[in-house]
């Protein structure tokens, strides 16, 4: 193992699998007894995601021109939801009396609330008139589920329009969707369930990337007269 640190450089994720084979090995190959073993695992890496501002995300939405395409990245964004989630979503999901879009299965197979922004729902009903989907609220082109790839397609498409050199994905949206509800002042707690997130400490990331508090602290370079 610190041969592979030291000289071959390893990931994180290399090293815990490398561990990993190593247990696999003695207990499942050799049939030996669990027992521990006394290999330091790595600290996981953690990294901050990429988040757009809320002007860079108009920029998008406002450069994706096809109705369809337009209500499926605006949901995502206003609702925080997962790729997985939106392909999932059926027209009995959307709520409009109660304002809520109901995500059932998510990650841990939980059903969850998310908010249905008013501007997406008139989007919606414009869209539900013009493609009338059946069994899925976003179907294909001869029918079935939306594919996943078309999403991060029309996404990268627009994004590039927008010529935004920042580095976007679908998940980025949903990073987006979190932050700025943060900045706006919404608390921790309604995020977490919004998203769906078992453990407030996935939530907690956020606190690291939002804006609401570093624009108001005055780099000491400010002082300085230069």
């Amino acid at each position: 193992m610190l041969y592979l640190i030291e000289h071959r450089d390893i990931s994180i994720s290399y090293q815990n699998q490398s561990i990993n084979a190593i247990k696999f090995y003695y207990e499942q190959v050799l049939g030996r007894l669990v027992k521990s073993y006394h290999i330091q695992r790595p600290r996981r890496e953690r990294k901050l995601p990429n988040v757009l501002s809320e002007e860079e995300v108009q920029m998008i939405l406002n450069n994706t021109d096809n109705l369809k395409h337009k209500a499926i990245l605006s949901l995502i964004y206003s609702a925080g939801l997962r790729r997985s989630e939106l392909i999932n979503l059926q027209p009995t999901d959307i709520d409009s009396k109660r304002m809520y879009v109901i995500i059932r299965g998510g990650k841990g197979n939980k059903d969850r609330y998310s908010i249905l922004s008013e501007k997406v729902l008139i989007l919606l009903r414009k869209y539900f008139r013009k493609y009338k989907p059946f069994n899925w609220l976003f179907e294909g082109q001869f029918g079935g589920q939306y594919s996943a790839s078309s999403i991060q397609n029309i996404l990268k498409n627009a994004v590039a329009k927008a010529r935004i050199k920042k580095k976007v994905t679908v998940h980025t949206l949903r990073h987006c969707f979190a932050t700025h509800l943060l900045e706006h002042g919404v608390d921790l707690r309604y995020i977490q369930e919004l998203l769906g997130h078992k453990n407030a400490k996935t939530t907690e990331i956020y606190t690291h990337i939002t804006q609401r508090g570093l624009g108001k602290i005055k780099s000491p370079l400010d002082n300085l007269d230069i």
